[in-house]
């Protein structure tokens, strides 16, 4: 909203329909570990998600694909990862993570049902297709707050409210502090669409006067391929320039993904050149047109950044490249600093190879603190970083990490009538030890 926006008051008294111990307001992957980790210490938890399934990016956003080290990311990721063991779909685990060998893809359709039962099994209550509306602020604390899901406007109260929803939604209502932004804008967002590759030749599926058709290559976005089982196949479309914490920008980069998305799909069914068209990436070089058929888009964009909430403690770049350790150390990141430019279309980092590496680092309790409240802590890449530590600890593994420790902190303060700074994150970061994370640095 701009400053001299016109402005409105409004008042309605609503029905306080739920309370709990532990919100977690998103339910992507920090927001499903935080949840099912609190109602592991015995909190009654609600889960509160926009869309008709959990998982955000990982599902929704079709991303299918784990970044960065999935083994001893503590106990609730394990059993995300057993399930989906369990179900024939994921790629196997090949050793310790490394760069070259950093994703593991999975089938994110079973990866909805899987974080569904997950969260029933852990007892976890569920508002699905429910939208966070705002909050009321006391001094400090927090609550209740509006939901707006398919039986109307409605509040909820709870002792502890955890922000994993990507763009720190609480937070922001709750006139709670955010970081600035990167200088050059946020970190690009991703669009995931689908193709089915055929026997046959499809031809093209652009009509002509749609769009802006690509003719060169050069005028190409960066565009990389994933598996997509057998004669499928992921592609990921790089999408820069918009604000994905404003509303008119947010409909802009929609709009502009999808005719971006069908201009790059028209290049490949053609062959403009009468040569190989260019390799993608994860992709070795087809002669020709690529019989690819569409076959359909992400409801949703894959947002790597919108908002971050100034914590206790913001984590930096250089605490990353130190590859620092903290008493209160909660959550572990290995993944390298993945930025690109914000202001191309192109593979353009913001660092040269060599600067990206990082050795591992702990992700202290203290990021996960929002800082001028009693009652809110936040998980995810909503959670407290500059924007370069944010470009490495936003993969959902690290995410699940950071989701587990707080939700594991708001059950205690729950539990205890304690703030959650009040707690030692000495004996938070003993008990998700216990419980399979690997908190261990060289």
């Amino acid at each position: 909203m701009t400053d001299n926006a016109e402005r409105i008051t409004w008042n309605r008294r609503l029905p306080l329909r739920y309370r709990c111990d532990v919100a977690v307001i998103g339910g992507g992957i920090a927001g499903v570990c935080a949840a099912c980790a609190a109602a592991v210490e015995g909190a009654e938890v609600i889960l509160v998600e926009r869309f008709a399934v959990t998982g955000g990016n990982a599902t929704v956003g079709g991303v299918a694909n784990w970044s960065g080290e999935t083994a001893g990311q503590g106990a609730i990721f394990d059993e995300i990862i057993a399930d989906q063991e369990e179900c024939n779909s994921i790629a196997p685990y090949r050793g310790p993570y490394a760069r070259e060998r950093a994703n593991r893809t999975f089938d994110h359709e079973i990866l909805a049902v899987i974080l569904q039962e997950l969260l029933l099994r852990h007892g976890v209550r569920l508002l699905l297709h429910t939208r966070f509306v705002d909050i009321q602020r006391e001094g400090g604390r927090l609550g209740p707050a509006v939901l707006a899901g398919a039986s109307g406007l409605e509040a909820l109260d709870a002792e502890v409210f955890v922000d994993t929803s990507g763009g720190a939604v609480v937070a922001r209502a709750a006139g709670c502090a955010l970081l600035p932004p990167g200088g050059l804008g946020p970190l690009p967002p991703s669009l995931m669409f689908f193709v089915r590759e055929l026997a046959e030749p499809v031809g093209p599926q652009l009509p002509d006067g749609w769009f802006e058709p690509v003719r060169s290559e050069g005028d190409l976005p960066m565009t990389s391929t994933w598996p997509d089982g057998p004669g499928g196949k992921a592609l990921k479309l790089k999408v820069p320039g918009y604000d994905s914490g404003d509303t008119e920008s947010m409909t802009a980069l929609e709009v502009r993904a999808r005719r971006r998305m069908w201009e790059v799909l028209d290049y490949y069914q053609r062959d403009f050149r009468g040569e190989a068209a260019p390799a993608l990436r994860n992709q070795p070089k087809n002669a020709g047109v690529r019989n690819w058929r569409f076959g359909h888009a992400s409801p949703i964009i894959g947002l790597r950044e919108t908002r971050r909430i100034a914590g206790d403690y913001v984590l930096t770049v250089d605490d990353l490249r130190a590859g620092r350790a903290f008493d209160d150390g909660v959550a572990r990141g290995v993944f390298y600093l993945d930025a690109m430019r914000p202001d191309d279309e192109q593979r353009t980092y913001l660092l040269s190879k060599d600067e990206q590496v990082v050795p591992p680092y702990h992700i202290p309790y203290r990021s996960l603190i929002a800082r001028d409240t009693a009652n809110l802590l936040m998980a995810g890449r909503c959670f407290s970083a500059d924007q370069m530590a944010l470009s490495s600890a936003r993969v959902m593994p690290t995410c699940a990490m950071m989701g587990q420790a707080a939700g594991i902190a708001a059950a205690w303060s729950a539990d205890r009538g304690c703030r959650p700074r009040d707690l030692d994150g000495r004996e938070l970061r003993r008990r998700l030890e216990a419980r399979g994370a690997n908190l261990n640095l060289p």
